[in-house]
């Protein structure tokens, strides 16, 4: 195999370093001299072990930051949606607590059938607002928006 000259100056001390380990092993100095050249240009097993690990610490920052986002919208419409209902909603009499409760249960079990059909289809209204957000479109059609024209009882929420 042809190999190519190199010529390198190295300090005294470095020298007479690379003649002692030349010596002590019996090689060429510039085998040795090669492998520390070829040791320094070939990535490791722990630097490939860095990349992976830093590759999935950025997946994991993104996805702590959508979580926040996410949460930060959540928290926000239900601060909105308490201060609107707290708003809106008259005290009721005595006497129609009892039919209003009774009502109140109904549109529950409602809501809770209604958020089990949208998890169990993977349908997110918060999905739904971020894409309109950081698109400006629209989502695509046989999405949520499509079930929710499809089933009246959802239009009402």
């Amino acid at each position: 195999m042809m190999k190519a000259r190199l010529s390198v100056y190295l300090d005294p001390d470095m020298m007479a370093q690379l003649a002692e380990l030349a010596d002590r092993k019996r090689q060429p100095k510039s085998l040795i001299a090669e492998a520390a050249i070829m040791s320094f240009l070939t990535p490791d097993d722990s630097d490939r072990r860095e990349a992976v690990v830093t590759r999935r610490l950025d997946l994991l920052t993104r996805q702590g930051e959508r979580l926040e986002r996410d949460l930060s919208v959540v928290a926000e419409t239900l601060a909105l949606f308490i201060r609107f209902w707290l708003t809106v909603t008259p005290p009721l009499p005595q006497s129609a607590q009892a039919a209003a409760q009774a009502t109140g249960r109904e549109r529950f079990e409602s809501f809770l059938e209604t958020l089990g059909r949208r998890l169990a289809k993977g349908r997110s209204v918060l999905r739904e607002v971020s894409f309109d957000q950081s698109n400006g479109t629209r989502p695509p059609r046989g999405g949520a928006n499509a079930s929710a024209a499809s089933n009246p009882h959802e239009q009402q929420r």
